[in-house]
């Protein structure tokens, strides 16, 4: 008797979750929406959160596990890299991607606002276009849980979309992302400090409507 593989169901969260993860791998949709240069924003994401070899690194959101599979390569054999998404399709496919290029790295089916790993697991957390996809109690949540696993003096960076400031980005914004803008990247800085981020900085990157923020845990 042939059993039918079954994907293990999503965790229920109010925020959105993507479950056609095949199609926007296949799509580069990251990369079609930043005309290509997503690549570089990652770069600069790993260069931020100064991670070396050794290091214990997290990746929340982490979708099809690219910006995972770059920062596992910046912390090497002897570090930890480890991924987390809402979307079981997504996992499935971040660690298909990670079988085939040799790397080992954690990818969990967890929700930000509660993860399963132990306080003070990770030395940096990296969020790519993830946040945007929380309503904003949410937002709160995952940062508070955010800052429990990790380390003290521990570094997140985020980089997302920015609130739209023009009558253009305000109708156009929302037609490639899961839910209205009121909030961008840009206003995530009382967000940070609320739960318990400090020296948080803000930044522009390659691409005009992505920004970044940056904070360190409380010691």
């Amino acid at each position: 008797m042939h059993h039918r593989h079954t994907s293990p169901a999503a965790p229920k969260t109010i925020g959105a979750t993507i479950h056609w993860a095949q199609a926007y791998d296949r799509l580069s949709l990251p990369k079609l929406l930043t005309l290509g240069k997503i690549d570089d924003v990652w770069r600069m994401m790993v260069d931020k959160a100064d991670l070396k070899p050794g290091g214990q690194v997290l990746d929340v959101g982490c979708g099809p596990g690219n910006l995972t599979r770059l920062a596992k390569n910046r912390v090497g054999s002897t570090g930890r890299a480890a991924g987390i998404d809402a979307s079981p399709e997504m996992i499935e496919v971040a660690r298909q991607k990670a079988r085939q290029t040799g790397l080992e790295i954690e990818f969990h089916i967890n929700l930000i606002e509660k993860m399963s790993f132990p306080d003070h697991s990770f030395e940096a957390v990296l969020s790519s276009m993830m946040m945007h996809h929380l309503p904003n109690d949410l937002k709160r949540e995952a940062l508070l849980e955010v800052r429990r696993v990790l380390k003290p003096g521990g570094c997140l960076m985020i980089v997302d979309m920015k609130r739209p400031e023009s009558l253009l980005g305000r109708v156009l914004l929302p037609l490639m992302v899961h839910r209205s803008m009121p909030v961008g990247v840009q206003d995530l800085m009382d967000y940070l400090q609320e739960a318990g981020f400090e020296r948080v900085e803000m930044g522009d990157t390659r691409v005009k409507m992505l920004g970044y923020i940056r904070g360190f845990s409380r010691g």
